[in-house]
């Protein structure tokens, strides 16, 4: 089993300006690597392109060391690229990004007491009976530790990392101007939407005021669902940088790679469907797909469903619009389909015929399936090199490169993510069975409850 403790500690720089010197120093830097590779390359009679003085080994370690740091927008914007850019991108950065997918540095323990005096107020320790200083995970935005209330609760409670929430913007800016210096990002591309999402994910998910109305929105969203638990908020010790919620034990999600198949396709399904309901019934979605939000309960076989940070609200037409397009790929004509991606901005509309042709054909594989029969083996099946190797070849064409609109981003990471721990973990589910399920019964009416304040 992979080792997921977090990295080493190491302090987040918490001020505006030691924030702009980091991202200054990561450039000057890479400017110097950069001009090492090309003066070595002159002397050898060659005139290298820019992105692989960028991308040099060295470069790529500096870079990725830098950006896992600072956390916080810097992160972001690395896990949103690795999202939405797929194949175009070229492997050295998908290096870079697997990286910032990972667990981050966590805080030193004096800065840790630091951050939980400033939430807690100087006396915090008589709020706990015990505080355990080594953090369960470590991520963008904060970390969490496992501690128990004087009342005896078991907790879990997440601390925001200092000065991130503040350095938003200004870091999504210095980073992006970094990316596009660097050359790493296809100029063909625009950065701007990926900017946008980034910044509206990064305040979301630092508004803790936010994430407690979420999480107990999902508590009784899936409160007579049995096979999920979800944490209860402890509301007299959560500030705005600091959510405290009942420590809920359980295990990896991965190790349902060794428990018994019956048990394994089941809590899979579970998780499919789940994602099912939030688009189509609950029109609210938790969109953060990273492995460590998911946990087993192996006695019980139910999913512990963690961070509620990235939940949000489905509006109408975008459950509608993915309605559209599920009933045309199990029931319509390659018209239908196509229609179905003009509408929800997954291409352009207006494309040549061949163009089409070459993006349907795709559809169509993946549309297969929801329209085969019985249980879907993701372990034992190459439909994913397939759609990848169909990607890469799609990508080559500089006409069909396009990225959808912000608001269809998180659907797809959800499903992607899915995807990949159902094929970690080796399931067997029933895809076209839920799919028909979803299409008779269509999106639900009303408007969906707001995460906001």
């Amino acid at each position: 089993m992979a080792d997921t403790r977090p990295r080493p500690p190491r302090a987040v720089p918490t001020g505006r300006l030691s924030r702009i010197s980091k991202m200054g120093g990561l450039a000057t830097g890479l400017a110097g690597g950069v001009a090492m590779a090309g003066a070595q390359a002159l002397a050898r009679g060659q005139r290298p392109r820019m992105r692989d003085l960028v991308l040099t080994p060295g470069n790529v370690s500096r870079l990725t060391e830098k950006l896992s740091e600072m956390r916080g927008a810097a992160m972001k914007i690395g896990q949103l690229m690795s999202m939405e850019a797929g194949e175009l991108l070229p492997p050295e950065l998908e290096t870079i990004l697997a990286r910032l997918r990972d667990d981050a540095h966590f805080m030193p323990p004096r800065q840790l007491k630091s951050v939980l005096a400033d939430a807690y107020g100087a006396d915090f320790r008589k709020l706990f009976t015990s505080f355990d200083t080594t953090p369960l995970a470590a991520a963008s935005i904060g970390q969490v530790h496992r501690a128990r209330a004087r009342d005896g609760r078991a907790l879990a409670i997440k601390l925001q990392y200092p000065g991130v929430r503040a350095a938003i913007d200004s870091d999504l800016t210095n980073a992006a101007a970094l990316i596009r210096w660097s050359g790493l990002w296809p100029e063909t591309l625009d950065l701007t939407p990926l900017l946008d999402e980034a910044r509206r994910q990064l305040h979301d998910e630092a508004d803790y005021s936010r994430e407690g109305v979420a999480l107990a929105r999902f508590g009784a969203l899936l409160s007579e669902d049995d096979r999920f638990v979800v944490p209860v908020l402890a509301q007299d010790l959560t500030r705005p940088d600091a959510i405290a919620m009942s420590f809920e034990a359980a295990c990896p999600i991965e190790a349902l790679a060794e428990a018994d198949p019956a048990r394994r396709d089941a809590a899979i399904g579970a998780l499919i469907e789940l994602c099912l309901r939030e688009l189509f019934e609950f029109r609210y979605m938790q969109t953060d797909p990273n492995f460590a939000n998911y946990r087993w309960r192996a006695e019980t076989g139910q999913i512990v469903l963690l961070d509620f940070g990235a939940a949000r609200p489905i509006s109408a037409e975008l459950a509608e619009g993915h309605m559209m397009l599920l009933r045309a790929g199990l029931d319509g004509t390659r018209a239908d389909v196509l229609r179905a991606l003009e509408d929800l901005g997954f291409i352009r509309a207006g494309l040549a015929p061949h163009h089409q042709d070459a993006i349907l054909d795709m559809a169509d594989m993946g549309f297969d399936l929801i329209r085969r029969p019985g249980a879907f083996d993701f372990k034992g099946n190459d439909f994913a090199d397939r759609m990848r190797r169909r990607g890469q070849e799609i990508g080559t064409d500089r006409d069909l490169w396009h990225i959808p609109p912000a608001e269809t981003l998180f659907l797809q990471r959800k499903i992607g993510g899915l995807y990949l721990l159902a094929t970690r973990i080796g399931a067997r589910v029933d895809i076209a069975g839920l799919a028909r399920r979803f299409a008779d019964r269509g999106v639900a009416p009303g408007a969906p409850v707001s995460a906001a304040k």
